[in-house]
């Protein structure tokens, strides 16, 4: 049992790790995307570059890095903890990607790409929060870390195991440590709204 795990979080941490932000920007001769803006990898900064697409495709494939590792280590063990341990790591590697220094993007698309396949009652819960949040204050940051906060415990609520909310818990803890200066800029009341160029 103690292989599965340690094989699901590799599997999860390889698949999290691709920076595809970056090999995007980079493949449609964008440059570094980690020069601009925020110089994060993942799809707000992306969208800096004013190519809505190459956005969307990073939004779409850095949340499918986890419902990936998720989905293909579920079906080789049969294990849903198993397989919920390979998509946080997911989630760390995203964020800390060895590739570029441990040095990645925020986590959420990540995060959200495992509820949509991992965890429903999660995702049932934060997407509400953060489209309404969103809807109202503009600022994707605070949207997230509003969504992020209520995930767990909602999910808990709506009858999601123990381990996956402990789980969920972890991550929306890595949430707020991804976006330490994002919550700075807000208590400064100079967090920019969607669409305002950095």
């Amino acid at each position: 049992m103690v292989i599965w795990y340690s094989t699901a979080a590799s599997i999860g941490y390889l698949f999290g790790s691709v920076p595809f932000g970056l090999l995007l920007t980079r493949l449609f001769g964008l440059g570094d995307i980690r020069t601009i803006g925020s110089g994060n990898i993942g799809a707000t900064n992306v969208l800096r570059t004013g190519r809505k697409d190459l956005a969307l495709a990073t939004l779409l494939l850095d949340g499918l890095k986890a419902g990936f590792a998720f989905v293909i280590v579920f079906i080789a063990s049969g294990e849903r903890d198993i397989a919920l341990i390979a998509g946080a790591c997911a989630f760390l590697g995203h964020c800390y990607p060895v590739w570029l220094g441990f040095r990645g993007g925020k986590g959420v698309a990540t995060y959200v790409g495992l509820l949509v396949f991992a965890s429903p009652k999660g995702l049932l819960v934060g997407a509400p929060v953060w489209l309404a949040v969103f809807a109202l204050t503009r600022i994707s940051s605070l949207s997230a870390l509003l969504a992020a906060t209520v995930v767990p415990a909602g999910a808990l609520l709506l009858g999601e195991t123990r381990f996956a909310c402990g789980i969920l818990l972890a991550l929306s803890g890595l949430v707020f440590w991804t976006h330490r200066s994002n919550i700075q800029r807000l208590l400064r009341g100079e967090e920019p709204r969607f669409g305002k160029k950095s």
